[in-house]
């Protein structure tokens, strides 16, 4: 049986009628779980938790143990990720095209609680003895630039950071070729950043907003308050706007299965705040994503013999980032993670079957929105995961200012999807609902 698309997968097709078809089909279409599919996946990921916990062995079992716990905790991920089909591609282009906005609702809740949790670990350290470190950046036209630019590119490449790592863990060929070149832009990226990108301010005038964190500036409680006012805002246009396209809002999608999938798109929000506040507690950081690419691709580089390590960028604490390799990295573990909890997500729903005959086209321009995204993110300071949810984690205004940005980049890149021939007209929206 063939494989349905999968909704952050979809960009090479024009977008689908109805009720959204997760990763796992639907309960009338469920086939038979592909038990081989999920012994190797399920041995892939135990070979990481035990590979990464030898790797970092040496810096203590108490820390060889939580880099286990990462790596198992990313295939947790992969699986929440997959049968949830919980991206934020498909989300935001749903909600211009169609006026549909269960899914970033479920962002919403997702933000909402992972917040609510984040924000008394960080304002009451004193009292829990943690000493977690969140993620506070600056506002600059640079990072403003990313992230609008790492909006187009999702929309081409047909999945965000960790959308892109789930489809290609669950079969999608195209996102794995998104993959790859994410891969090479954010590597390439690494390159201009301690140079050009950081005279643009000088060059372009745009002066820097200072980074500001909600918790520390205004408390736990106003923060916890501006949360509220936030998130409620959002649902609530959210809601506003697909009764006044539609008269009712979309039925919810049921979760069918935990085990083999679908779930509800609430039931991914929560299964992600686990994953968000379990990475917090586990290596008293924020989740993130896209740093570990540029690190694949700096071994890449090295591997293949370039001098990256000579580079301005991976100078300093990069330079045992980089000489340590992929699996003493958080980050680049929990990615493997995602993409093993994805494949064995794929078997469990019975849908893993990977399409080799995709239009060159197609591929261009996955590649394309993988150079995007790549590049976008490390001027951004991170993708979707690490600056928009990473950042509003951590309280940073940062968050919000990914969020509109690379929101807008989303709005542009599915205006371009249209001129590509990659969605109907506009005009054709109302015979989506």
């Amino acid at each position: 049986m063939t494989a349905p698309e999968h909704p952050e997968s979809s960009a090479s097709k024009p977008l689908a009628t109805g009720v959204t078809v997760t990763g796992a089909g639907a309960a009338a279409q469920h086939p038979m779980t592909q038990w081989r599919v999920v012994a190797m996946a399920g041995a892939g990921l135990l070979g990481l938790m035990i590979a990464t916990t030898l790797t970092r062995w040496g810096a203590g079992a108490g820390e060889a143990l939580r880099y286990g716990a990462g790596a198992a905790l990313g295939g947790f991920a992969g699986i929440a990720l997959y049968h949830a089909a919980f991206g934020f591609t498909g989300a935001w282009r749903r909600l211009v095209r169609e006026r549909r906005g269960a899914g970033l609702r479920a962002q919403m809740l997702l933000i909402a609680i992972a917040c609510t949790m984040s924000f008394p670990l960080l304002g009451y350290e004193d009292v829990t003895g943690l000493d977690l470190h969140p993620v506070i950046m600056p506002m600059s036209a640079a990072s403003a630039l990313g992230a609008f630019v790492f909006g187009i590119g999702m929309q081409l490449g047909g999945g965000c950071a960790s959308g892109t790592l789930f489809t290609a863990g669950g079969g999608s060929t195209r996102n794995l070729v998104s993959l790859v070149f994410f891969i090479a832009g954010s590597v390439w990226a690494t390159a201009h950043i301690p140079t050009f990108w950081r005279d643009f301010e000088t060059l372009s005038g745009i002066p820097t907003l200072p980074a500001m964190s909600a918790v520390r500036d205004l408390g736990v409680a106003g923060a916890l308050m501006l949360l509220a006012l936030g998130t409620g805002a959002v649902w609530a246009i959210t809601v506003l706007i697909e009764r006044r396209a539609h008269g009712t809002l979309e039925n919810p999608r049921r979760t069918q299965s935990l085990v083999g999938g679908p779930w509800s798109l609430t039931t991914g929000a929560l299964g992600l705040v686990i994953v968000s506040i379990g990475c917090l507690m586990l290596f008293q950081r924020p989740w993130g994503i896209t740093a570990g690419f540029a690190l694949w691709g700096a071994v890449a580089l090295d591997t293949l013999g370039s001098d990256v390590a000579s580079w301005p960028y991976w100078q300093g604490w990069r330079a045992a980032q980089l000489e340590a390799g992929l699996l003493a990295d958080r980050t680049s573990v929990m990615n493997i993670g995602i993409v093993l909890g994805a494949f064995a997500a794929a078997g469990l729903a019975g849908r893993f079957k990977p399409e080799w005959n995709l239009p060159f086209r197609s591929l261009l321009i996955a590649a394309l929105g993988g150079l995007m995204m790549g590049y976008g993110a490390r001027l951004a300071f991170g993708c979707n995961i690490g600056a928009y949810l990473g950042g509003l984690v951590s309280g940073s205004a940062h968050g919000l200012w990914w969020l509109f940005w690379g929101f807008l980049g989303s709005y542009a890149g599915t205006w371009a999807r249209v001129i590509l021939s990659m969605d109907p007209p506009w005009g054709a929206r109302a015979e989506l609902a």
